[in-house]
């Protein structure tokens, strides 16, 4: 049987869409059609259904904006990757879907209760493959219903329909084995189908979001109206989190020198370098910015030395370095892909004044989980690297919101229109979280410093009054 609904016709055809989830960081596609919520239940063929608007871009980037009230979710994108017969879709906070599985034609049906979308109802066929359409609704006041409906003759098993996300507002559902040959006839039987556990970073197990946090850094950054942010913030230990534009593509500016740190140290524990290797400081690597290798033109170190050059003062000839010595950018963009970072990427070499080096606030957060919880690396190249970070010199960011005794393994990153810190922070108490932060702004606004101080401060507190709050009390 259909789930219940109050509109047996919309919850009908919304029966056939399928969703894809492999490829989080590739651009959506959004669709938006004039007609009324319920249109799906239209006798009209669905090649008449004409788009209104088109618009493709990486969905954090995305500017859709949806009616619906304050507490609920906002459906904010969808994409369908055909060749991988993965769905991938997001919303503003976080959700928690349910599926379910009917068969003639087979159908997998995932809601997102208290979210909400446009009116607008979204339908879109494919051919010459296994998935026939994909449909997207507003079911009813508060769920909103994406349906993945599989062509005639093809059928899917519910353990193999993967719904899984590392971030409660970023989703993708994957179709990992079909079967071809089924039967279309209907038995009537709807399957539970199971919704795979939020593990951020595959490490941290997800927990509940920050929402009085959340709110107080949204009613601050109200005051900062003039600045763009992007923010994630992770308590290790609980798994709880903020996420405001987490997912959003930042220009990384020096903040791309933390994933190459790391990418240096795995090639330490493979045998691949030295850290006492020498290195020469070559013409064609020097560059302008911060730093002084710049200046030393064949001067020698060793690797230690320039990968914490790299760090401490980001030098920027001290990285190119680097980059070259493993390689370059195409065998390191790999290594972070492999990662499970979703928008880091080095397109050229340092100085990036123009900001074509991109990441993310959650994906340095990913990164400093997986150090945080002694993955990627050894624990002799582990403490290495968190001495490193320890030493980096620009301390006017996230470190100037710290309380006494909490000590933050991190790197800065600064460009005329942006500025950006991330890390781990560690508390007296020993308890660690995680922050990534970036910030557009105008050229050298210096106001933005000031905010991502304030974020840092609230943040600060509201982990260590929490903290305090859950501890025991005498009798």
């Amino acid at each position: 049987m259909e789930p219940n609904n109050a509109n047996h016709h919309l919850n009908e055809n919304l029966q056939t869409i399928v969703l894809n989830p492999t490829t989080i960081n590739q651009p959506f596609t959004f669709y938006c059609l004039p007609s009324n919520p319920y249109s799906l239940t239209s006798t009209l063929p669905p090649h008449s259904m004409k788009p209104s608007w088109l618009i493709t871009g990486i969905i954090s980037s995305m500017c859709l904006f949806l009616a619906a009230p304050a507490q609920a979710a906002k459906f904010t994108g969808w994409e369908y990757i055909a060749s991988r017969n993965q769905l991938n879709f997001g919303t503003d906070s976080g959700v928690q879907p349910k599926a379910t599985l009917l068969d003639g034609p087979y159908r997998l049906i995932v809601d997102l209760p208290g979210t909400q979308m446009s009116g607008a109802t979204i339908r879109k066929q494919y051919s010459g493959g296994a998935v026939r359409e994909v449909r997207i609704a507003q079911a009813d006041a508060n769920n909103t219903r994406l349906v993945i409906e599989l062509a005639p003759g093809y059928g899917i098993d519910p353990q193999d329909a993967v719904i899984r996300s590392d971030i409660p507002s970023r989703w993708s559902i994957k179709l990992r084995s079909i079967d071809r040959g089924v039967s279309t006839a209907s038995t009537g039987r709807s399957q539970p189908v199971p919704i795979s556990p939020i593990i951020f970073a595959g490490v941290v197990p997800i927990g509940k979001e920050m929402v009085a946090l959340k709110s107080q850094i949204k009613s601050l950054a109200a005051r900062y109206d003039y600045l763009s942010p992007g923010m994630f913030f992770m308590e290790v230990d609980t798994g709880n989190y903020l996420d405001i534009n987490g997912e959003k593509s930042f220009p990384a500016a020096s903040t791309i020198k933390l994933p190459i740190l790391m990418a240096l140290f795995q090639a330490v524990d493979a045998g691949k370098v030295r850290l006492d290797e020498t290195l020469t400081v070559k013409r064609g690597l020097m560059a302008s910015g911060s730093g002084v290798l710049q200046y030393r033109p064949g001067a020698k170190l060793s690797l230690l030395k320039t990968a914490t050059m790299m760090i401490s003062i980001s030098d920027n000839t001290a990285t190119n370095m680097i980059i070259n010595r493993l390689g370059g950018k195409i065998p390191l963009n790999s290594k972070f892909k492999s990662w499970g970072l979703r928008k880091t990427v080095i397109r050229r070499q340092l100085g990036d004044f123009k900001g074509a080096n991109t990441t993310s606030p959650a994906d340095l957060v990913r990164l400093s989980a997986l150090l945080a919880k002694r993955q990627l690396i050894s624990e002799t190249s582990r403490s290495k690297v968190l001495d490193i970070l320890n030493q980096t010199e620009n301390r006017k960011l996230l470190p100037a919101g710290l309380g006494k005794g909490a000590a933050i393994a991190h790197k800065t990153g600064t460009l005329g229109r942006l500025i950006g810190d991330a890390g781990i922070i560690e508390m007296p108490n020993g308890k660690l979280y995680l922050a990534g932060i970036f910030v557009k702004r105008s050229f050298n606004d210096r106001r933005a410093r000031d905010f991502v101080q304030a974020v840092s401060k609230l943040t600060y507190k509201y982990i260590n009054d929490r903290q305090i709050s859950q501890l025991p009390t005498g009798e």
